[in-house]
């Protein structure tokens, strides 16, 4: 096999195993997981009104990814609570619960797409009460809605396991955030999705392969 072949091949490899990683293949939720992760839900207390759109949104997958937006407005000083040290900043405390959550969340191809500070006061607003102030906003990318239903299974459980530890993550961002607003959004696009841009990447470098051995040959 020529120099240029085994490239191609070791690049197909590694392209395979990234896309079969980032994509999902497990389709919809079914009934059973539905109902499962219901429990899960109602387990961690979640208001009625909010269960009903937790449920609505898994029956209502489509089996592909989808993205979280999301608004925050922290507190001028975050509440104290075990963990959170003197001179905190809200951001700072947020941190605390952000990095441990997008860390684990990553190893199931969860990221952020976009992430930015408020830079003014909103330019419109009509309909909404409150929502004159915003600190931050973000777009964070999920493989599946399965996906985001086990991290919230993983929270429900670690919250078991440290139900006597002063300390639990999801502390820090109710100390942190003085109000939020996060929705799904599917179907959703992107110019910059890694499938295609590490698609350009490696043709980039199988063609740059596959000439350079021409010259030298």
């Amino acid at each position: 096999m020529s120099t240029p072949a085994r490239v191609w091949l070791v690049l197909a490899l590694l392209y395979a195993l990234f896309f079969s990683w980032y994509t999902s293949f497990g389709g919809p939720l079914s009934q059973a997981e539905i109902a499962h992760f219901s429990q899960v839900l109602e387990d961690v207390a979640s208001p009625p009104e909010r269960m009903r759109t937790w449920v609505a949104f898994m029956e209502s997958d489509t089996g592909d990814d989808f993205a979280m937006l999301n608004a925050i407005h922290f507190r001028d000083t975050p509440t104290r609570v075990p963990g959170v040290e003197p001179g905190d900043t809200s951001q700072d405390v947020m941190a605390k619960y952000a990095l441990p959550f997008l860390g684990k969340a990553l190893l199931k191809a969860a990221h952020p797409v976009m992430l930015g500070t408020a830079a003014a006061a909103p330019m419109d607003i009509w309909g909404i009460d409150g929502a004159d102030e915003w600190s931050q906003g973000g777009l964070v990318r999920y493989r599946s809605r399965r996906d985001l239903m086990e991290h919230v299974e993983a929270l429900r459980d670690s919250m078991r396991e440290q139900a006597d530890s002063p300390i639990h993550i999801h502390d820090f961002k109710i100390a942190a955030i003085e109000k939020t607003i996060a929705y799904p959004l599917d179907p959703w696009y992107q110019l910059g999705d890694p499938r295609f841009v590490l698609a350009l990447l490696f043709v980039i470098v199988g063609l740059s392969a596959q000439v350079g051995w021409g010259r030298r040959v």
